[in-house]
C-alpha cells in the first residue's frame, strides 16, 4: 500500500470541507487511482469538480495522469481560477 497526502485549494476545499486528507491505494497505483478513490470519497461536490481541476505531484504539474505515486506523495487539487 501506498498513502499520499491530498491538499485541496479554494473550492476543492470547500466542496471536501478538509485542507488535507491521507488517502492509501494499493502498490502500483498511479495518479488517476488516486483521482477515482476521492470521487469515491467525495462522490456529491467534489466529483464534479474533479473534470476540471489540475494536480500537482510533488510540488510538479501533473498532465499524466499515468504518473506512479510514491509513499507519503502530495497531491494537490487545484481548481480553475481566474487572474488578471
Amino acid at each position: 500500500m501506498v498513502t499520499i497526502v491530498v491538499r485541496y485549494f479554494a473550492s476543492a476545499r470547500a466542496a471536501t470541507g478538509l485542507d488535507e486528507e491521507k488517502v492509501a491505494l494499493p502498490d502500483g497505483a498511479r495518479v488517476a487511482d488516486a483521482v477515482a478513490r476521492l470521487r469515491e470519497l467525495h462522490p456529491e461536490k467534489l466529483a464534479k469538480l474533479l473534470d476540471a481541476v489540475s494536480f500537482l505531484l510533488d510540488g510538479v504539474a501533473v498532465r499524466d495522469l499515468t504518473r506512479p505515486l510514491t509513499d507519503a506523495a502530495e497531491l494537490d487539487v487545484l481548481p480553475p481560477f481566474a487572474g488578471g
